[in-house]
């Protein structure tokens, strides 16, 4: 391996100290060593120390006091958090309206400050280290241009998912792992096994709009079980659900949940794969997110608790290395060559050369280096943002508190319509995502999903601010609107 693969040395120990200040070893308002003791201790220079120092501060991760030296920097304000759903307990026909498809569509247009990504960008994720795996793949591979590839994926790119998902908790085999072309598409083909048209499929509350989009595709039935924005997803309603209701299948997000950012405790998630052996369901696991999840042990999948094959792990490398190269994976458990039979006659395989690539970049020394600074960079943005909505959203906003990734959940004082809200921002050249594209009851009208993915500079932030100037004199004008009452019409947990 070369030695370019490792990020610079500034960046290592910048990785290193940010860590200790998101798991809580360095505590906040705490001073750092001196930049000459940590020099000694790593054995560079004193430059060296002052670069990471710099990366630390551009991250908002501590802060410098003249004559003092370098402070871990204060926690955003105390926010409260939004509040557990509590769905209807009845299965629904899926209709993605345009609004989402509006907001979260790759075509934007140009000019507007997006808050509709969750996908870091090029300025946190490294082009240069990909583009080096790429070149080095197609230089020894380049034969492979010339040949069809296999529609399960190459040998040598299934073993390093295989070694990849010890990570996450997981001994798998590699014969049994398929390279995808990213996690939707693993999603997708998971659905297609495990259901017909018109079956039920249990989902979080609020969910991924991707996810009402793919149900939709497949004239499934979406079926919505309450969610609490910290612990994610109710085992007791889905246990209700799985005895009341005809439910085929489970699709979820346990680490770091779309839209709410939730974290579902160990425990249950052993309990999860349990009731889905207990029950004969299929449980679809998106891990799309743990690389981002701060604390260790939120890394560990619900798959790693499977051990009657009921679990179908999903994965792909498009939030924390590459989303250009369109490579996700999949391990289906007990459906494993069903999944196999329908990629093979739908899509067949991906570019050789890139799930090369692939494997190379995630077997790289560096690799964990580059995560943990993917995560500082992240946990920074999401530091900037409360900060910003502690100051210039209405009183009475929630807003959750993930431990990782760059989505935050607003829900905003109940007179508050935030469509209404996305209507008068995008009149600025600011785009939100309101809440009701997150549900395929048309929920969450006064929430709010704000992504801090793509290139972000001061102005999402001057940008931010601006949105919640618009929401806060919104609710001046209208502080008990009509809305809420069509709410309590149309839904009684309103």
């Amino acid at each position: 391996m070369s030695s370019d693969e490792a990020p610079p040395l500034y960046q290592q120990i910048a990785g290193q100290l940010a860590e200790l200040v998101r798991n809580g070893t360095l505590v906040r308002g705490e001073k750092l060593p001196s930049v000459r003791a940590l020099a000694r201790q790593h054995g560079v220079a004193q430059t060296t120390v002052v670069q990471a120092f710099h990366w630390l501060e551009d991250a908002r991760l501590v802060v410098a006091r003249p004559r003092s030296g370098f402070f871990v920097a204060p926690r955003p304000a105390p926010l409260p958090e939004p509040q557990a759903s509590r769905p209807r307990g009845r299965p629904r026909e899926v209709s993605v309206d345009w609004l989402g498809q509006r907001i979260l569509g790759r075509e934007q247009p140009a000019g507007l400050v997006s808050f509709s990504s969750g996908t870091p960008g090029a300025d946190m994720l490294n082009p240069d280290r990909v583009r080096r795996a790429v070149t080095r793949a197609v230089q020894r591979h380049r034969h492979l241009l010339c040949a069809y590839p296999s529609a399960t994926g190459q040998e040598e790119a299934r073993r390093a998912l295989a070694r990849y998902a010890v990570g996450l908790g997981c001994t798998l085999d590699p014969a049994n792992v398929i390279v995808t072309s990213g996690c939707m598409d693993s999603i997708g083909l998971c659905l297609r096994a495990v259901t017909q048209p018109g079956d039920v499929v249990a989902i979080e509350s609020p969910t991924h709009f991707s996810f009402l989009e793919v149900l939709q595709s497949l004239h499934l039935r979406a079926l919505e079980i309450p969610t609490h924005p910290r612990h994610g997803l109710s085992l007791d309603a889905l246990q209700l659900a799985l005895d009341t209701q005809p439910v085929k299948a489970l699709l979820l997000v346990p680490t770091l949940s779309n839209p709410l950012g939730a974290c579902m405790p160990q425990p249950e998630r052993r309990r999860l794969a349990q009731m889905a052996a207990r029950h004969g369901i299929a449980v679809i696991e998106d891990a799309i997110y743990n690389d981002l999840a701060e604390p260790d042990e939120m890394r560990r999948t619900v798959k790693s608790y499977d051990a009657t094959g009921h679990v179908m792990l999903c994965d792909s490398f498009s939030k924390t290395l590459a989303p250009g190269l369109r490579l996700g994976w999949v391990e289906a458990g007990r459906w494993g060559e069903r999944v196999r039979a329908i990629k093979d006659l739908q899509s067949g395989g991906q570019s050789a050369v890139l799930e090369l690539a692939l494997a190379d970049l995630i077997t790289q020394a560096g690799h964990a280096a580059a995560m943990r600074q993917l995560r500082a960079l992240a946990a920074a943005r999401l530091d900037g943002a409360r900060h910003a909505i502690a100051a210039h959203f209405p009183p009475g906003t929630r807003v959750s508190d993930p431990p990782g990734g760059l989505l935050l959940w607003l829900e905003l004082p109940r007179g508050l319509d935030a469509v209404r809200l996305h209507e008068a921002c995008l009149a600025e050249g600011i785009l939100v995502a309101p809440g009701t594209v997150f549900s395929a009851s048309a929920r969450f009208r006064n929430c709010l999903r704000i992504g801090m993915g793509g290139d972000w500079t001061d102005r999402h932030l001057d940008a931010l601010r601006r949105v919640g100037d618009i929401a806060t004199r919104m609710g001046e004008q209208a502080p008990a609107t009509a809305y809420t009452r069509r709410s309590r019409e149309t839904d009684p947990a309103a």
